[in-house]
């Protein structure tokens, strides 16, 4: 690559980040490049998104064709996940609660439940104590039991039964009691 190149990586990665994009193809003929922030906790974007088109097609040339898997970016690099809270007399004016992120400790599959067919170790809604299994992570056949890291109630699953997971991977959001 020339420096030049460099520079347009860059900047397309700091663009990236600010308008929370999570993953990003790019084919130029012999250059491809695949970016996928795996810190990120993958959520459905508004439609109503802020996203600047134009300035990403600054960024690579018109000529140049792109994929673009947009997803916003939560704050996973402090364990925490902001979420607001809504009750009947809450105002518009909420503090946002913070939750606790379970994150995996290995590379492997996430299985919610001990075996196919039976029923999940923890559900949305659920009471946790902390060193409870909460779901399995297969990992070169073997199946690795995940505890919970802390007390608390599922507030959500974050992987789908199935998924192929990542090291440091966030897999339950926790409401810490």
């Amino acid at each position: 690559m020339k420096p030049d190149d460099i520079d347009q990586l860059k900047e397309l990665v700091a663009f990236l980040k600010e308008n929370e994009i999570a993953e990003f193809d790019l084919d130029r003929g012999d250059l491809k490049v695949r970016l996928k922030f795996a810190s990120a906790v993958v959520q459905p974007q508004a439609s109503g998104s802020n996203l600047d088109l134009a300035s990403l097609a600054r960024l690579l040339g018109s000529s140049h064709a792109a994929s673009i898997a947009p997803a916003p970016l939560a704050h996973a690099a402090t364990g925490h996940m902001p979420s607001a809270v809504a009750s009947p007399a809450a105002s518009d004016a909420a503090e946002p609660e913070e939750l606790h992120i379970l994150k995996s400790p290995i590379v492997g599959t996430f299985y919610e439940s001990p075996s196919p067919g039976s029923s999940a170790f923890v559900s949305t809604g659920d009471r946790i104590e902390k060193g409870q299994v909460v779901c399995i992570v297969e990992a070169m056949k073997l199946m690795n039991e995940i505890e919970a890291d802390a007390s608390g109630e599922i507030v959500k699953r974050l992987v789908n039964n199935g998924q192929p997971v990542e090291y440091g991977q966030p897999l339950f959001a926790i409401r810490v009691s």
